[in-house]
């Protein structure tokens, strides 16, 4: 009996079990439409959190089972962006009633301020919290990619010099995102670059080779031995299955945090920012978290490094789609004050943090210092929020945001200075990789 609940069938079982009560749910009260009035919140939560809980795992392994024919660096690829469809769901939502309402102000800056949120929790709690669990668990699973060092919070999490173009493509979406409140509004140039970036990068790493990567264990290395059409079946059921599960999970589950919060009095705005982006990137944290603890710091790295390129690159270029389509006309997604800081310093944020992985490292400090800035940023805008009401509320909001995207850009700016023998090798590998992915398939020319 025991030996059969230690099977890879059992555990995969077993996960879409922690699915079926939301789903339950979802066909008798239709929580797709109106999940508050349908069930009590506290159950949403809870349902939807065993239903998300439940599909990541089997996205991680139909991500890791995929190894076996794609290259890695695509298989993390999909796996980022159906991990984070939630996000685009709820930022869509936004960005169509500001369409339908002519640019309706309040729509158009819950849109952008859900974007910013859920880039700034990717970063601030993911890279930070993944990069301090990677070197806890290090203790136990003996990963390679930890190295211990003399001194205090100095162990570091080293990356795999691979991830340098999913850096680089990053850190050139980042740039670009610094000039795009210029324009007053997130317009289809925008789009057109931002998401020009993203197939440029998919094109580049779709044509890599498959790589020999450590043997698999557990469910994936059951999966893997299937032959090959056994195994694109399986993929194809593992990524359909988890990807519809967590999209129509994410909304009820976000919305019960919401009414719970504002049971507690915490304000719709900050809600939208925070809560919901935290619940819609849950799927990604435990998906990373999952292959940390199976010691694949790397892949868990290349997840998050995606999953935040792909959310600064197409997630920000449909919007001014969206809203376009809900207009009627082709036009760009209006951008006040207020969001333009936020933008920059979700910029600013984003610059800091690439600046940390310049040397393919992170520290527990480094680490640290990442969650205490956004942490506190957060912490002191809520303060505000909750104290003063007006003008006085938002002209200090935004002081506070302009600050916090001068301090993540001035200290990112010294360590790339301090780290361009690094940041250059790092393009260097970039432009590398390029090359051989347009260089397969062509034909050798004779001497």
């Amino acid at each position: 009996m025991f030996e059969r609940l230690r099977h890879p069938i059992a555990a995969v079982a077993a996960a879409i079990l922690l699915t079926f009560p939301f789903l339950v749910l979802f066909i008798t009260h239709g929580l797709h439409l109106e999940p508050a009035k349908n069930i009590a919140p506290a159950v949403a939560v809870f349902v939807g959190g065993l239903a998300i809980l439940g599909a990541s795992f089997l996205l991680a392994w139909g991500a890791e089972t995929a190894e076996k024919d794609v290259p890695t660096a695509f298989a993390i690829a999909v796996l980022a962006v159906l991990a984070v469809a939630p996000e685009y769901a709820v930022d869509a939502y936004y960005a169509w009633q500001a369409g339908i309402a002519s640019g309706s102000s309040n729509a158009a800056s819950l849109a952008i301020a859900n974007m910013t949120g859920a880039n700034r929790i990717l970063i601030g709690i993911g890279w930070a919290g993944i990069a301090l669990f990677t070197i806890y668990r290090a203790k136990t699973t003996n990963d390679a990619a930890v190295d211990h060092r003399s001194g205090f919070l100095t162990d570091v999490v080293t990356i795999d010099r691979d991830i340098a173009t999913e850096i680089a493509f990053l850190l050139a979406a980042t740039v670009f995102a610094l000039f795009v409140p210029l324009g007053g509004t997130i317009g289809i140039f925008d789009t057109v670059v931002l998401v020009g970036l993203f197939v440029l990068y998919i094109a580049i790493i779709i044509r890599g080779d498959v790589e020999e990567v450590e043997e698999a264990i557990g469910v994936p290395a059951y999966f893997q031995e299937y032959q090959k059409l056994g195994r694109i079946a399986v993929v194809l059921f593992l990524f359909i299955y988890s990807g519809v599960t967590i999209y129509i999970a994410v909304h009820p589950f976000a919305t019960g945090l919401e009414e719970l919060g504002i049971g507690l009095g915490i304000p719709e705005f900050f809600m939208i920012q925070w809560l919901a982006p935290l619940a819609s990137e849950s799927p990604e944290l435990v998906v990373v978290a999952y292959l940390v603890n199976k010691a694949r710091s790397t892949a868990g790295f290349n997840a998050l490094i995606s999953s935040k390129l792909n959310q600064w690159t197409l997630l920000i270029g449909t919007l001014a789609v969206v809203y376009s389509i809900a207009a009627g006309h082709v036009d760009g997604l209006p951008i006040d004050s207020k969001q333009t800081a936020e933008i920059w310093i979700t910029a600013g944020q984003s610059f800091f943090a690439l600046a940390l992985l310049a040397n393919f490292e992170i520290s527990a400090r480094e680490a640290i210092s990442l969650f205490g800035l956004f942490i506190s940023q957060v912490i002191a805008e809520f303060y505000v929020i909750q104290t003063y009401t007006g003008s006085a509320q938002t002209e200090l909001s935004i002081f506070i945001l302009y600050a916090y995207a001068a301090v993540y850009m001035v200290l990112g700016g010294i360590l790339f200075v301090k780290r361009r023998e690094s940041f250059v090798e790092l393009l260097g590998r970039t432009v590398s990789t390029a090359r051989e992915a347009m260089d397969v398939g062509q034909p050798e020319h004779a001497d």
